[in-house]
């Protein structure tokens, strides 16, 4: 399954729901307010910058934002919002891709690093991040933390979400680190609309690893963007990772 067929036109135009879900208010400026503070007077870089969500919210507050995204059709959709003055976009892997200038902040929101499939990418990822960015600058990460302890042994996936005209089911591969979300909407009907996209998951740990590995320290990580403190039984989290004084991009 490629993320090209994963994130086509179609679900570009789905992907916005203005005022409920992650555009939800309460969801929406809690990370935004975060990320202003962080990024202070310098400007930000959000890696898979899809149609604009956080960015756009993130630019009116007078915080110079560019991003980097593979997904065309994103592109697209954010182009009917801002253009490429006001938000310039790089086409390209977030991984690899490169964007002109140097940040204080780069950001990568709502579970985006597990859209890459290897762990050599996802290091890559971190690599990127610590390329763009001046000494002392930081990387955010939102992820969710791995639900395996809810996984029964034998049993291949598990419901995340039901709500009515909506399931939403996980299944697993535990051997590669591997998981892929299937999100079922349906109405009166027998017919039902799926959506699925794969994802790696990585549990926090290792993400500090792969954080060192770039020359990044662990600097604060809360269970939400508000600041609760995370736990063990914390679903998701915000870490901030601060890149070493003494590394420079390349």
């Amino acid at each position: 399954m490629r993320h090209e067929d994963v994130w086509d036109a179609e679900a570009a135009q789905r992907y916005d729901t203005p005022g409920t879900g992650m555009f939800a208010p309460e969801v929406l400026e809690p990370t935004v307010d975060r990320l202003a503070a962080l990024a202070g007077d310098g400007a930000a870089l959000e890696f898979a910058v899809g149609t604009g969500r956080v960015a756009l919210p993130l630019a009116a507050r007078g915080v110079p934002v560019s991003g980097i995204e593979l997904c065309q059709p994103m592109i697209e959709q954010l182009r009917t919002k801002a253009d490429e003055t006001a938000l310039p976009v790089v086409h390209g892997d977030m991984a690899t891709a490169v964007a002109p200038g140097r940040f204080t902040l780069v950001y990568l929101v709502y579970n985006g690093i597990s859209n890459l499939l290897t762990q050599a990418e996802q290091v890559a990822c971190f690599r990127n991040a610590a390329r763009h960015l001046v000494p002392g600058g930081r990387f955010v990460i939102e992820l969710w933390v791995p639900d395996l302890r809810r996984l029964p042994p034998g049993q291949p996936g598990m419901i995340f979400g039901s709500e009515p005209g909506y399931i939403g089911l996980d299944t697993y591969d535990v051997l590669r680190q591997q998981v892929v979300s299937h999100h079922f909407r349906f109405s009166e009907g027998r017919q039902a609309r799926v959506f699925r996209s794969p994802h790696r998951y990585v549990w926090p740990a290792e993400l500090d690893l792969m954080a060192q590995l770039a020359g990044f320290e662990l600097e604060s990580r809360h269970a939400d963007w508000a600041g609760t403190p995370f736990t063990a039984d914390s679903r998701d989290h915000v870490s901030v990772y601060r890149l070493s004084q003494a590394v420079t991009g390349g």
